[in-house]
């Protein structure tokens, strides 16, 4: 019964931002677990690479070269998903990132900040996300079941410092994640679903430089956060995958319209 319960062998999982240092370890181990994973993302290269690491690891894998802003190439690689795969059980919306233009620095004010970069940091996340629901979605109706996972971030429940137009489109995410949610569930019946995982902070390439010294140690902002992580760390990419695998799993199938945060104490601890 555990077992089944948790079991993901045979579901056909869509992921974008599948390159990326989170993303490339969820979705090895989504194809660990027997999910054939459609890996999408905007640099050709990247997705071979992570495809035949999945392929050495026994796993199924398919690949699509996609920018999620573009909505003339998400249409089309709605239809080539459905052409190819013929279904899919899961959508996770992983594609994401920020820019310094949509970043104001403790030296800087609100007139510095760069606009367009602004525009590209929605586009990127909160259009990012949007779009490929929509391209999947006739794919959903016609199965009559789907399960969306966005991919949320601490900055949209507590609004940082700095990161301004990253925290105000994750911040539309966990409201999409909610009203599609609802919508979904109403419109089209319970085996619609939605749900966004909320990572804390993890190091990556984009925020390396951000919280760490050259030397390894930590700037005054990575010090801030550790301080204020109970468990007193940095997440690891392993850590999302308990988390994910549940997610797309029926043990999850009863939860929808929920932000799952795996962010080490962060948004519990008050500081006192």
């Amino acid at each position: 019964m555990t077992y089944s319960l948790f079991s993901l062998a045979g579901k056909t999982i869509a992921f974008s931002g599948a390159t990326g240092v989170l993303g490339s370890e969820m979705c090895r181990h989504l194809a660990r677990a027997g999910a054939k994973v459609i890996l999408i993302g905007r640099t050709p290269q990247k997705l071979d690479n992570l495809y035949e690491i999945i392929k050495d690891e026994g796993g199924k894998a398919s690949t699509y070269s996609c920018d999620v802003t573009e909505e003339t190439q998400v249409n089309l690689l709605g239809s080539q998903i459905e052409i190819n795969e013929g279904r899919v059980d899961i959508l996770i919306n992983a594609a994401g990132g920020n820019q310094p233009g949509a970043v104001i620095t403790p030296a800087q004010n609100l007139l510095d900040l760069d606009t367009e970069a602004l525009r590209k940091v929605i586009d990127l996340n909160y259009m990012g996300t949007v779009l490929p629901i929509k391209a999947l979605l006739p794919i959903f109706l016609r199965q009559g079941h789907g399960n969306i996972i966005n991919i949320s971030s601490m900055a949209a429940s507590r609004p940082m410092t700095r990161v301004m137009g990253y925290a105000s489109a994750k911040a539309g995410i966990d409201n999409l994640t909610k009203f599609l949610a609802v919508e979904f569930a109403k419109k089209h019946g319970p085996d619609f679903r939605v749900n966004a995982l909320a990572p804390g902070f993890f190091l990556t390439e984009q925020n390396r430089n951000l919280l760490t010294e050259k030397d390894g140690s930590l700037t005054e902002r990575g010090q801030q956060i550790i301080a204020h992580t109970p468990m007193n760390r940095f997440g690891n990419p392993e850590d999302l995958l308990g988390a994910i695998h549940w997610l797309c799993s029926d043990a999850s199938k009863f939860v929808t319209g929920t932000i799952v945060e795996v962010d080490g104490g962060f948004s519990a601890y008050s500081g006192v």
